[in-house]
């Protein structure tokens, strides 16, 4: 048999095969909460149902890592990262809000769809899974604070407090914005213009 050159394309690997199960079923899961069938996510990502199985134990936890990468906050922080330090800091502060915005409203499409949808087994709390998770969350928490906090230090010399404290009021803030769960949320401009000029007028 005569050689004609042709190489075979290289196999992906075990995660890049879970990466690419899990970016197809992200929009299903979004859609139908637990309800997706690995039969569904199998034609989304154009293979076989067996292959899922090759690299998930479960449709649960296919479902667990869509929560995880969810959560993963690799866009929020690129986005973070990406705001231009030369305007000013009302800017800086409603690009953060956008940003942070829109990482919650993929996470709520996934967990809101999936609590929607009936109860899910969860691992143990000791179990190496929930401990992975729970010290991914914590380093997600904290570089996201970071990316905030490096908003905040240009104008340092014009803060009342340090950068450091009003960082954590900020997102204090936001968060808590989110928890109230009003019908008619603050419109980001008028939010931080609210925390960074206060409630009162000057002549107050």
């Amino acid at each position: 048999m005569t050689d004609t050159g042709r190489r075979r394309a290289p196999g992906m690997t075990a995660e890049q095969r879970r990466e690419m199960i899990v970016r197809a079923a992200l929009p299903l899961v979004a859609e139908l909460g637990a309800g997706v069938t690995t039969a569904k996510i199998a034609r989304a990502a154009g293979i076989g149902e067996a292959t899922i199985f090759r690299v998930f134990e479960d449709k649960n936890a296919v479902l667990t890592a869509c929560v995880a990468a969810a959560m993963d906050p690799a866009q929020v922080l690129g986005e973070l990262q990406s705001i231009s330090l030369d305007q000013p800091l009302a800017a800086r502060l409603t690009e953060a809000i956008e940003a942070l915005d829109a990482h919650l409203h993929r996470m709520g499409a996934v967990i809101g769809a999936l609590a929607a949808t009936g109860p899910r087994s969860r691992p143990a709390p000791d179990s190496p899974e929930a401990r992975s998770f729970s010290a991914s969350r914590a380093a997600s928490q904290s570089a996201t604070r970071q990316a905030v906090l490096e908003l905040f230090e240009p104008d340092q010399s014009h803060l009342r407090q340090p950068a450091d404290r009003v960082t954590s009021t900020f997102l204090g803030v936001f968060f808590g914005r989110h928890r109230l769960g009003s019908a008619e949320p603050v419109p980001t401009e008028d939010l931080v213009d609210l925390f960074l000029h206060g409630a009162l007028t000057p002549a107050a």
